[in-house]
């Protein structure tokens, strides 16, 4: 229903920041949850944090709270994730991701998206 392009990933020590972006084409995100996931080769996908793109409402993982922050920017139809304070466990694959509008709830649940990105790899370094 929409492409989801990734940017923005790349290498930082820990303590860096990174800000990834997430460029939509096809459809507003608007009616939609929008989410950010990250993955490495030893855990499941797992949930970073979501926006409410109507009302800009954020929900993040404990993991994450406090440092990373979830926005979105209407005239450039482009979700972003800035990470800050970024420690080596942050280092994963990172998606973001449109959840279909029948959904209810913060969005941390993965089968609830129904469109994704390539991903873009955020590597932290000690």
């Amino acid at each position: 229903q929409v492409q989801l392009v990734e940017s923005g990933g790349g290498l930082v020590q820990a303590g860096g920041s990174l800000r990834l972006s997430c460029a939509a084409a096809g459809r507003t995100f608007y009616t939609y949850t929008m989410g950010w996931f990250r993955q490495t080769p030893e855990k499941e996908r797992e949930f970073v944090a979501a926006i409410t793109w109507s009302t800009g409402s954020t929900y993040y993982a404990d993991s994450v709270k406090g440092r990373f922050t979830i926005s979105r920017d209407n005239a450039k139809n482009t979700l972003y994730l800035q990470m800050n304070s970024l420690k080596p466990e942050d280092t994963a694959l990172y998606y973001c991701a449109q959840r279909g509008p029948h959904w209810g709830g913060p969005g941390d649940r993965k089968y609830t998206y129904d469109s994704w990105g390539q991903g873009t790899q955020g590597t932290v370094s000690s």
